[in-house]
């Protein structure tokens, strides 16, 4: 079969990845890619967000099945425009996909299903936000309720720092029109843990845990930012914090969705944190995470298409969905400035160290294939990830192989995981 898949990040580098595993795939497209992804697709200069475009092209290739990676697009309905032409797409509707691309919805959502999750209110302008935020308990949490590239949540410690959070978000528009509406809500503190799961409408399949390192900075400091490094699977998500969340978040998320009339077919990432008074939601997504992808799919055994294919057809059921026995651990090489300022265009040298090795991974996120060779392109460059018995062994191994990589202004975080190795 054909496969065209949609993105051009590290997620979708993990998803080729995945897909060109399948016997049953002969041929990938990538839209638009990068330059790792080219190694196993062909790579087609057509825009995630240009959607006519990808239509023909899908029925122009006489595409078998086209998979939407980034949270843009499926935000913006391309699920609908490919259903529109009769042609089969792994990933949620617009009316779906919203429960990550409105804040203020998945919360409205929750708290009427009662899913567990912070306190919060809503905000559709400045001076309302600014009134609440003067009898709030701090520390508190202030949410830009579009899609913000992973940096439209501030925690704010003081008032003031508040009063400067809501300027930045509702006034100066730093996340643009995602920032026309805020959410406030508590802070919570525990262990954050992400789980992804695939959807069918209303089975839910859980895959393996993983943890997020979203500050651009050592011991956590710094801006948020995409992600500078995740790993798999969480200590903390045991089997008793693991039966709550089936019970109390999966599946009444299914059902509520359901319910709403916005049956969710994907993959519903739900990020978590574990709390003294037990899981509660932080977010949702509506895809992959990035860079969680690149850490739990090295780690899945069943071919990627099945599931997929499973998803859409509404048996997901029938799938018996199994992970390695085994620990993952991903490190974000960035350009230094990230994610504020930084420069592009520099030769990448030492990704042929990567090639023909068993459980060590390099997933391009911000790469170009140039005249000079590969070079970078983005503020998160590649996704280095590393296979061991256990996190130790992994967080070991993929720091090893981050010193195989050379480029100019190359900046990681050397504390990924840390935490949990030295537990």
């Amino acid at each position: 079969m054909k496969v065209l898949i949609v993105g051009s990040g590290g997620r979708e580098h993990a998803i080729a990845w995945s897909v060109a595993k399948s016997d049953k795939v002969d041929k990938i497209y990538c839209a638009p890619g990068n330059a790792g992804i080219a190694e196993y697709a062909e790579c087609v200069d057509i825009g995630a967000m240009e959607f006519e475009k990808l239509v023909t092209f899908a029925k122009d290739n006489a595409i078998d099945l086209t998979i939407i990676g980034m949270d843009d697009p499926l935000v913006g309905g391309v699920v609908d425009a490919f259903e529109a032409e009769g042609l089969r797409v792994f990933g949620p509707r617009k009316n779906a996909a919203i429960i990550e691309g409105s804040k203020a919805f998945s919360k409205d959502l929750m708290k009427k299903y009662h899913i567990p999750t912070a306190a919060y209110e809503n905000f559709d302008n400045k001076e309302d936000a600014l009134a609440y935020l003067e009898t709030a308990k701090f520390p508190i949490v202030l949410k830009a309720d579009g899609l913000a590239l992973g940096k439209g949540v501030l925690i704010c410690n003081t008032l003031e720092e508040a009063k400067e959070g809501v300027k930045t978000i509702m006034e100066e528009k730093k996340c643009g029109d995602a920032g026309n509406r805020m959410v406030i809500e508590e802070f919570m503190t525990g262990r954050e843990v992400s789980v992804l799961a695939f959807c069918d409408g209303k089975t839910v399949q859980c895959m393996t845990s993983a943890q997020d390192h979203k500050r651009a900075k050592d011991g956590d400091q710094g801006l948020n930012t995409g992600g500078m490094g995740t790993f798999s699977p969480s200590p903390f998500y045991n089997d008793e914090v693991k039966a709550f969340c089936e019970e109390h978040i999966y599946q009444p998320t299914m059902d509520a969705m359901a319910s709403e009339g916005r049956p969710f077919v994907g993959v519903l990432f739900t990020g978590l944190m574990i709390t003294e008074d037990g899981p509660k939601v932080l977010e949702y997504n509506a895809r992959f995470g990035d860079p969680e992808a690149q850490v739990v799919l090295p780690r899945m055994k069943n071919d990627i298409i099945d599931v997929m294919e499973a998803c859409i057809d509404g048996c997901l059921s029938d799938i018996d969905l199994q992970f390695e026995d085994n620990a993952a651990v991903c490190v974000v090489l960035a350009s230094d400035g990230y994610p504020v300022s930084y420069q592009k265009g520099f030769v990448i040298e030492g990704l042929d160290r990567f090639k023909g090795v068993d459980d060590y991974y390099c997933f391009h996120a911000g790469s170009k294939k140039t005249d000079k060779g590969i070079v970078t392109n983005g503020g998160r460059v590649l996704g280095v990830t590393a296979k061991g018995k256990d996190l130790k062994e992994a967080r070991k191994k993929a720091y090893e192989a981050t010193e195989w990589i050379s480029f100019e202004n190359k900046y990681m975080r050397h504390d990924i995981g840390k935490a949990i190795d030295e537990a």
